[in-house]
C-alpha cells in the first residue's frame, strides 16, 4: 500500500511543477494582439525568484485562459528579448492592456494576489 502511495505522488508532482514553454517573439506578437490583457515575466529556470513564480504563473495560466494571456520569456535562451523588453534584473514582470500597451512593469517575485490585482488594472474581467 505504502508503495502504492508513493507511485501516485510521483505521477503526480510533475503536473504539479509544471513550466510555462519559453515564448518566442513571434508568439508574443500574437498574443499581445489577442484584446485580452496580458503579463510577460522575463526570467531564467536558474533564477530562485523565477523558480518560486512558475507554478503560480502556470497556475494563472490555466485559470484565466481566454480572459487573461501568461507568458514566461527565459531571457538566457532568447537574449534578444531582454535587450527588446529593457530588462535589467529578473525577475521582470511587464503587464499590457488589452490594447497591447504596456501599462505597468515590476522587478522582482510577484505573488498570485499581486499579479491578479495587476491583471485586473490591466483590464482583466
Amino acid at each position: 500500500m505504502r508503495f502504492l502511495a508513493v507511485l501516485l505522488l510521483l505521477m503526480v508532482t510533475p503536473a504539479a511543477w509544471a513550466e510555462l514553454p519559453s515564448s518566442s517573439d513571434s508568439v508574443v506578437k500574437k498574443t499581445l494582439s489577442t484584446g485580452i490583457p496580458t503579463v510577460i515575466d522575463l526570467g531564467a529556470r536558474t533564477c530562485i525568484p523565477c523558480k518560486q513564480m512558475a507554478p503560480i504563473l502556470e497556475t494563472l495560466s490555466g485559470e484565466y485562459r481566454g480572459r487573461a494571456n501568461v507568458l514566461f520569456i527565459d531571457v538566457w535562451e532568447y537574449n534578444a528579448a531582454a535587450e527588446k523588453f529593457r530588462v535589467q534584473m529578473i525577475p521582470t514582470q511587464i503587464f499590457f492592456n488589452a490594447q497591447g500597451k504596456e501599462i505597468k512593469r515590476h522587478i522582482g517575485f510577484m505573488d498570485k494576489p499581486e499579479i491578479l490585482r495587476e491583471l485586473k488594472n490591466a483590464g482583466l474581467k
